[in-house]
């Protein structure tokens, strides 16, 4: 797993370094309605690969929220990996969102899983089940089952996944990111109940999302 550099993902610096040479050339060849389209571009890819550091809750028997956005769902439904009925908390995550994910708890990661999938807007209910998504079974140092499923959205189409199965993460450790826009829906395991409500914001590795009863 690569840290964040300078505040800023991995991923993003391909992004970043092609539009700002890409303003340069524009600059140089003085045209200057597309250098300042291309400086646009690489502004907004600054804002969108932004990985600020978090502080991190350190108080036992909580859940961290694993996204920045705003809770859109809390329902009871079945678990794409274990099956099992349990609780549901999905944060949706717009295109001006930090898009890095980070673990809930500390643990272990069991399971990895893959769907492929449609490119449907991530708020509506089927995006859960039609749109491409990766699917992670973390098991909790309490052995309790968490499951974190990221959901590509209608202009998100690449889910980026920085870990294997048998890899330990920390409270609040990064794990992955989607790119422009999308959902992540954390499956609680029993003993767990939210700490949260419908419309709230919340922060990825900060936010307290959930707390054992």
């Amino acid at each position: 797993m690569r840290p964040a550099s300078c505040g800023i993902t991995p991923e993003g610096w391909p992004t970043i370094g092609i539009t700002a040479l890409t303003a340069l050339v524009f600059a140089c060849l003085g045209w200057p309605v597309p250098a300042v389209l291309a400086l646009a571009l690489c502004w907004f890819a600054f804002h969108f690969f932004r990985d600020p550091e978090r502080v991190v809750p350190t108080a036992p028997g909580l859940a961290v929220s694993p996204a920045d956005g705003r809770v859109i769902r809390i329902e009871r439904k079945p678990d794409p990996l274990t099956g099992d009925e349990r609780t549901c908390i999905s944060i949706f995550m717009n295109v001006f969102s930090v898009h890095v994910n980070r673990s809930p708890v500390t643990g272990v990661v069991e399971q990895i899983r893959y769907w492929p999938g449609k490119f449907v807007n991530a708020a509506y209910d089927k995006a859960a089940t039609d749109n491409e998504r990766c699917g992670y079974l973390l098991r909790g140092e309490d052995g309790a089952a968490w499951t974190m499923v990221q959901i590509a959205g209608l202009i998100a189409r690449r889910i980026v996944c920085r870990v294997s199965e048998g890899d330990a993460l920390e409270r609040g450790q990064r794990y992955g990111m989607i790119r422009f826009g999308s959902r992540v829906d954390l499956y609680l395991p029993e003993g767990y109940v939210p700490s949260v409500n419908i419309g709230e914001q919340v922060f990825a590795g900060q936010s307290t999302l959930a707390t054992r009863n």
